[in-house]
């Protein structure tokens, strides 16, 4: 006789799935705390220019993005297609972006208001008349600090 007997039948036991509503709501606050949700939709088409002296921005949180550029396909049948300018989700005219600086610096707190840098994300076939026309605005608003955001590459691309 032997000491130890095998077992009949050789079943494995079941899975508990007690825990795993704990993994699925764990999951789900993890994916809620780490994806970022987007701040605008770009209304305004995007073809940025390229430039090879490119420098990345340090603190995104002091930047103000002032877009210009045609409207999207989707928006052409109501705006035309001309370039535009939006300001945060809204077209918006040259003489809005005075008062939008105003609102972005009132927004910030008080020691950051003078580290804030514009942002001209603007299409390489706008037009140079309305660029300037926002770089006016830009000096009448105090805000001197402006950065121009372009794709990293040769500038010859741009002549194409």
């Amino acid at each position: 006789m032997s000491k130890f007997k095998k077992k009949k039948g050789g079943d494995t036991p079941a899975i508990s799935t007690a825990s795993l509503p704990d993994i699925v709501f764990m999951l789900l606050f993890f994916f809620m705390v780490v994806t970022v949700l987007r701040d605008t939709s770009i209304k305004v088409q995007q073809d940025l220019p390229y430039a090879d002296q490119v420098e990345k921005l340090e603190k995104k949180n002091l930047v103000m993005y002032i877009y210009a550029g045609k409207p999207s396909k989707g928006y052409q049948g109501q705006y035309g297609d001309e370039a535009r300018i939006q300001l945060n989700d809204k077209f918006a005219s040259v003489k809005d972006i005075q008062q939008y600086i105003y609102e972005e610096r009132q927004s910030k707190r008080e020691e950051l208001r003078n580290m804030l840098i514009t942002s001209l994300k603007v299409d390489q076939e706008t037009n140079m008349g309305l660029i300037s026309d926002i770089k006016q605005e830009l000096r009448e608003a105090e805000a001197l600090k402006i950065n121009y955001t372009s794709k990293e590459g040769d500038a010859i691309q741009n002549m194409k």
